[in-house]
């Protein structure tokens, strides 16, 4: 079976040629990392929370243009700038926005991110089946 990608206006578009925002492979869907910028292409200011909050909203927007939704989410991967700073902060918003059971996550420090200098970007691994 090829791949399908997604590709939803709900959420930020990606750099054309580049990547996809997300592939569907079966009863898998992986998306690409999203970082806290609205669907227009603009970083949200503020907190790293408030950037969390966003990249979630927009991952799930991603995951619903491939039929999916959080609830399918299992495997995570999260990537801050400054995971010493933010570790706590992410944790809350994932906390209030991730259905339960909370998926499988894995949380790096990572030394710098892509788009504008941002703290935040969040990849998910969904399943249906």
């Amino acid at each position: 079976m090829p791949a399908e990608y997604t590709l939803t206006k709900e959420a930020p578009a990606p750099l054309p040629g580049i990547y996809s925002q997300a592939v569907r492979a079966g009863n898998y869907v992986y998306t690409s990392g999203s970082v806290g910028m609205t669907k227009e292409g603009q970083m949200v200011e503020g907190t790293v929370q408030d950037r969390t909050r966003q990249v979630i909203l927009n991952l799930d927007a991603v995951l619903k243009g491939s039929g999916m939704s959080l609830k399918n989410v299992v495997k995570a991967n999260i990537y801050l700038s400054n995971l010493s700073r933010d570790f706590g902060a992410v944790n809350e918003v994932w906390k209030e926005l991730m259905p339960e059971p909370k998926p499988a996550r894995t949380c790096v420090g990572v030394a710098e991110l892509p788009a504008g200098g941002t703290d935040v970007e969040i990849e998910f691994v969904a399943f249906d089946g």
